[in-house]
């Protein structure tokens, strides 16, 4: 059963359509890429998807058990954002609020998952750290972890290497890859960088005005 399926979905802002025709569904499992041209509508898609804003036409479901509020979103940062005077690890914690309701405290045990999570990019060294104070790369890992706390089924990032030098990017690319292989969690990607994303993808949605379509690079879709 899908984990997500769109059907003849629209998708824009106010009345303006960006995209249409959308027909996809996504598998436990997979590692899909949204590939496009700015201003083709990916982020908005992404958002759609997301239930930050609806579908100007057709229907977009979740399936296999999996709840909105069990999504990791990791979404591009602003300039704001990546100056938030916060520590390391009650960011990577703020991934639980989806799923916490009101409770004003984190649990014993979602400390524990956070630290884990930041062990699983390589940032559990950094957790009493000020945000601010590390470089990109090292805040796309937290914030990696922290999509990570939200969730044990799907992924949505929108361009997680976005401003990073080759080298964070590889490296990113790989840690994304390893928690889709390893823990089976299902990565939507919004990424430019078709050439390293089509090591491990394994379909790549191309975008496109006003229609999608899909190039499978292995499994299923």
């Amino acid at each position: 059963m899908a984990q997500l399926i769109c059907r003849n979905v629209a998708v824009g802002y106010g009345s303006k359509v960006v995209l249409h025709n959308i027909d996809f569904e996504v598998h436990a499992g997979n590692y899909i890429c949204i590939a496009g041209e700015n201003g083709s509508g990916k982020t908005t898609l992404m958002k759609t998807i997301l239930g930050l804003q609806k579908p100007l036409k057709g229907e977009i479901h979740l399936g296999d058990g999996l709840h909105a509020n069990e999504i990791g979103y990791l979404p591009q940062q602003t300039v704001l954002q990546k100056d938030f005077p916060a520590s390391v690890l009650e960011i990577v914690l703020s991934g639980f609020q989806g799923t916490c309701g009101i409770r004003p405290f984190y649990t014993r045990k979602e400390k524990k998952r956070a630290q884990k999570a930041l062990q699983e990019v390589g940032m559990d060294r950094f957790s009493r750290n000020c945000y601010r104070e590390l470089s990109g790369g090292q805040q796309q890992r937290v914030l990696l972890a922290r999509a990570l706390c939200a969730t044990k089924k799907m992924m949505v990032l929108d361009e997680p290497v976005s401003g990073l030098d080759p080298k964070a990017s590889a490296d990113m690319y790989r840690t994304i890859y390893r928690l889709n292989r390893q823990y089976g969690i299902t990565i939507l990607m919004i990424s430019h960088d078709l050439d390293l994303t089509k090591r491990y993808a394994t379909h790549i949605l191309r975008v496109g005005v006003p229609s999608i379509h899909a190039v499978k690079t292995g499994g299923e879709l």
